[in-house]
């Protein structure tokens, strides 16, 4: 049952400054595979599949890649503190001007450019340190962290805690540097290690990765980032179109105590059912989310069956990638003159599809609005989805 493991995954060791750091197990950990366990990833794995059935089933899947990665890229980012939306991040690559400061909105767009580039380097090599280090200077070029050496692993202690505490009174402190390697040493050949089911494999590692905090600044985010691109190579989805950022954000102290759960008392198994529930809500969550979208667009073509050109039904493929967009912008990604691209938007609003964000007539952008509610939507927890934290690691 949760909870039986009363032992620490690790050990405590003192360093010279007298505080005292986490130096954890390597990784796989022993499991007590409980009949709730055992029913939780069944359950993630069914869910899992039948996004994967949808993700096949899509003619160009890579429609909605993009906007569920900035998706991913605004929550995973929110949990950092970063306030940007998805709407401001959309609107601000169509070209709108935004109240949001450009230092947020950089950090969020690094986090797409950083998935974008993990999954592509997917295909030539496999997951490693190096691509860690990659991914980590993706994310921290020209942002906040950015002094704290991108792309390189620490040399230096860091710790988890309230702003001014030290390694003596933090909440959490990582290895010290000295056993920094060895710890990522252990942990890059568990990314090889094929001998558990790949949903567990994943949870695994991402709670192990947090636990090793190997860079100054940016753990979070590119820890969580590395799930997506365990399960890509882990060939569970056809494409990246699950992501767990969303239910990490609506369940934030759970997550962070089940992460403190396992360093502090070994609690493995609760991490895992945490972590395989959040799975199977954020997988049904994205198969409702797919097959709401393409109702809303097949409803959308059926308005424009009157229209003789094309080019109307082809730009809500564009909407859909983005439902911001201007009237040069559409000319471009259509291949098309302005003028054709402003008739191909007029006929948009006047079926009520698109319509513009301002009165201004110069540089207007044009939105989707059904689409981006859709995107903007927040997750439901599941009725079952309460945590077994244990209130004492909150």
């Amino acid at each position: 049952m949760p909870g039986s493991r009363q032992r620490p995954h690790g050990r405590r060791i003192r360093c010279a400054g007298g505080y005292y750091a986490y130096v954890p197990d390597p990784l796989p950990p022993p499991l007590a595979w409980s009949a709730e366990l055992v029913g939780a990833l069944s359950a993630a794995d069914r869910a899992v599949g039948r996004l994967a059935g949808e993700g096949r089933r899509l003619a160009d899947p890579d429609i909605l890649i993009r906007p569920f990665v900035r998706r991913e890229a605004v929550l995973s980012s929110r949990i950092e503190g970063t306030q940007a939306t998805l709407g401001e991040l959309l609107a601000a690559e169509a070209g709108a001007a935004v109240e949001r400061s450009p230092d947020e909105l950089r950090e969020v767009a690094n986090y797409v450019v950083g998935l974008e580039y993990g999954v592509e380097r997917l295909q030539a090599m496999p997951l490693s340190l190096r691509l860690v280090r990659e991914l980590h200077e993706r994310l921290l070029r020209g942002v906040r962290g950015e002094v704290a050496t991108p792309g390189q692993f620490r040399a230096s202690q860091n710790w988890i805690g309230r702003p001014g505490s030290t390694p003596a009174n933090a909440s959490y402190v990582p290895p010290p540097p000295d056993r920094l390697m060895d710890c990522l040493g252990d942990w890059e050949r568990f990314l090889h290690d094929r001998s558990l089911p790949p949903l567990v494999h994943a949870a695994l590692a991402h709670a192990q990765f947090e636990a090793i905090h190997p860079f100054l600044d940016g753990n979070g985010r590119v820890g969580r980032l590395l799930i997506t691109l365990l399960l890509v190579a882990g060939d569970l989805l056809p494409s990246p179109l699950l992501y767990l950022s969303a239910w990490f954000d609506v369940t934030r102290r759970d997550y962070f105590a089940h992460l403190l759960g396992v360093t502090e008392r070994g609690e493995w198994e609760e991490w895992l059912i945490y972590f395989l529930r959040g799975t199977t809500s954020q997988a049904e969550d994205a198969l409702g989310r797919i097959r709401r979208i393409d109702g809303l667009c097949a409803s959308w073509r059926e308005k424009l069956r009157s229209v003789r050109s094309r080019l109307p039904e082809r730009a809500i493929d564009l909407f859909v990638e983005n439902p911001f967009r201007s009237v040069p912008g559409l000319a471009e990604r259509l291949g098309v003159a302005f003028t054709t691209a402003q008739r191909t938007i007029d006929h948009l609003e006047s079926a009520g599809i698109v319509e513009p964000t301002s009165e201004a007539r110069r540089n207007r952008i044009y939105c989707a609005r059904a689409l981006l509610a859709i995107l903007e939507e927040p997750p439901t927890l599941p009725r079952s989805g309460r945590s077994h934290a244990r209130r004492s690691a909150s």
